[in-house]
């Protein structure tokens, strides 16, 4: 069952945000390929790289920061080079750094995020911290541009550089390309300390947005740009696969930033346990059931840009390789197959008054679920209905995750695979009546649940058998 993703691969309420921050970015967005190209074979990586980093001052510098960024260039080994302008991309030759220090029009042209976008993507701040910020009138902003050869040695001299410069002038740090502000702790924590042997795990680089799109969900990464990589989206999904897509979309992001290429022109073959960042491998591995066949076969191809995503190319995740009568069902065989499924299993037996009475209970809110579904759930909350499916002798109950309900009319993806009921298979989008719903879960953000009374007095006569 879902359980929202930490921090660093935020699941965030907003339909992808757009960055109020990109007028002062001198990055150009880069050429898009035709939506649905299956993305080229070979590596996908691309430069020269350019990305933005930046320190607010919510109250006067300690040290003057064009002073103290000189002085650091100057002491850490392997700095970029201070650039009197910004080279066009074609000009990029060595490790660059450009710096504007905006004393005027921050206010207007660089604001600092809102108190609403902190709660979501502010790290360490108190609210002492964040109210003093939307004040803030003095942001010191910088352009790092690299070729792609250096881009993982680069990235952390960048990353180490703006920590320097931020703690010698108490400033707190702005990620432009992942829209996230840090306070010094936070910046080391999570953009320096996970490295492991000149390795970053990619998922304290980067964040994902996750929104309702029509009636499923996509998911798309922020920040991979630093890599000199296309970010990576999944499309038309469920909030109940939200963990497991997660994984996925982490997985393959940190191959690619390891060195992955594609043998085949639209296809790579995710192997998690050739993941070499021991951390986050590991971590992604313990969720794997044993009948787990661990590698993804995905399909990639060239996504489709929306209002919001980032300035970047796109590899969108299908699910081509995989047999099923419809996009869903092959979405699940690959999630089973990557990550394994919990073993159904059937009971049979007949309902007793104690369950009809709790199946009553359970009826009489279905309306109230429905007006619930149809103003909005939260983002990551869904409902799951148990629904009769016709067999040979009676009924299948199983369950099917609500994405339309109008009326009387429940459209939404089967979550178990049948037994007795030939022509369905899990992860099929499938119909089913509200006058036929015997039961619910009511799943919210947090991981609470409520519903399946049904289920819990089932599984106690089944215990004392």
């Amino acid at each position: 069952m879902l359980k929202l993703l930490r921090a660093s691969f935020l699941f965030a309420a907003l339909a992808c945000l757009v960055s109020s921050f990109m007028a002062a970015s001198a990055s150009a967005a880069p050429p898009r390929a035709t939506p649905g190209e299956p993305a080229p074979a070979g590596s996908p990586v691309a430069g020269p790289i350019h990305f933005q980093f930046a320190i607010y001052y919510p109250a006067r510098p300690t040290t003057d920061p064009m002073t103290a960024l000189r002085n650091r260039i100057a002491t850490l080994d392997g700095a970029p080079k201070l650039a009197a302008t910004m080279p066009a991309p074609a000009s990029v030759r060595e490790a660059v750094v450009f710096a504007n220090w905006n004393t005027t029009t921050v206010q207007k042209e660089y604001r600092p995020p809102s108190m609403d976008m902190l709660q979501r993507f502010g790290y360490g701040l108190s609210r002492e911290q964040a109210e003093a910020l939307q004040n803030a009138d003095k942001a010191l902003i910088l352009d790092f541009a690299h070729q792609a050869p250096q881009a993982r040695t680069a990235l952390f001299k960048a990353t180490e550089l703006a920590l320097q410069v931020a703690r010698d002038t108490n400033g707190l740090l702005w990620d432009e390309e992942t829209r996230e502000l840090f306070t010094l702790d936070e910046w080391r924590k999570r953009r320096i300390d996970s490295w492991a042997n000149g390795i970053p795990n990619v998922a304290d680089h980067t964040t994902i947005h996750a929104y309702r799109s029509d009636n499923m969900v996509r998911a798309i990464t922020l920040g991979m740009v630093k890599f000199g990589l296309p970010d990576v989206v999944v499309s038309d999904f469920s909030w109940s696969s939200s963990k497991s897509m997660g994984s996925l979309v982490v997985m393959f992001s940190q191959a690619m930033v390891e060195g992955a290429s594609l043998a085949r022109a639209g296809q790579y073959d995710l192997d998690p346990r050739a993941i070499r960042h021991a951390g986050l491998r590991n971590a992604h591995l313990s969720n794997q059931k044993t009948n787990a066949a661990a590698v993804a076969k995905l399909s990639l191809v060239s996504g489709k840009w929306e209002s919001g995503d980032p300035q970047n190319r796109l590899y969108e995740i299908q699910f081509d390789r995989y047999p099923g009568p419809d996009r869903y069902a092959r979405q699940t065989a690959l999630l089973i197959a990557t990550f394994g499924a919990e073993e159904d299993s059937v009971t049979r037996l007949q309902h007793n008054d104690e369950v009809i009475a709790a199946s009553k209970t359970a009826v009489a809110q279905l309306p109230k679920l429905r007006e619930a579904f149809n103003k909005g759930l939260q983002p990551g909350e869904y409902i799951l209905v148990k629904a009769a499916f016709a067999r040979r002798g009676g009924n299948e109950w199983m369950w099917v995750e609500v994405t339309r309900w109008a009326g009387d009319a429940i459209d939404g993806l089967l979550k178990n695979e049948p037994v007795d009921v030939p022509g369905l298979h899990a992860g099929q989008m499938v119909k089913v009546s509200q006058a036929k719903v015997f039961d619910y879960i009511r799943r919210y953000p947090d991981g609470r649940e409520e519903g399946n009374e049904t289920g819990k007095i089932i599984s106690r006569m089944q215990s004392k058998k």
